[in-house]
């Protein structure tokens, strides 16, 4: 049974998600909570909530599933919409900042063929 949850308009640049991203891809659902809790990074807040989303969208979904045998089947991120401010200099001058946007999302499956965990 595969579930999938979506955070759009992360206020953080794809590159940087990227790298959260893949140290979770595969993982059982409890390791990738517990290296996201023990990361440095300021993203890995907002994908440890999106993972704990993608759960409980799974114990929404059926009563049955099995806590222990989800995995991260598939995680990625998309650019969203960049936001262009603009910041004064010297002799009149102005430089562009681009406050980059981030949509992720994830798909957690049941992983086969394990009877007991």
């Amino acid at each position: 049974m595969e579930v999938k949850a979506r955070l759009r308009y992360l206020q953080a640049s794809p590159q940087k998600v990227r790298l959260v991203a893949d140290l979770i891809r595969g993982k059982d659902v409890q390791e990738a909570s517990n290296l996201l809790q023990l990361s440095k990074k300021a993203a890995a807040r907002s994908v440890q909530k999106l993972l704990k989303s993608a759960v409980a969208n799974a114990e929404n979904r059926d009563d049955k599933v099995d806590i222990d045998r989800l995995f991260v089947k598939e995680i990625f991120v998309d650019p969203g919409p960049t936001l262009k401010r603009i910041r004064p200099q010297p002799m009149g001058r102005a430089f562009r900042i681009l406050k980059r946007q981030s949509h992720v999302t994830i798909k957690l499956d049941t992983r086969k063929g394990e009877k007991d965990r």
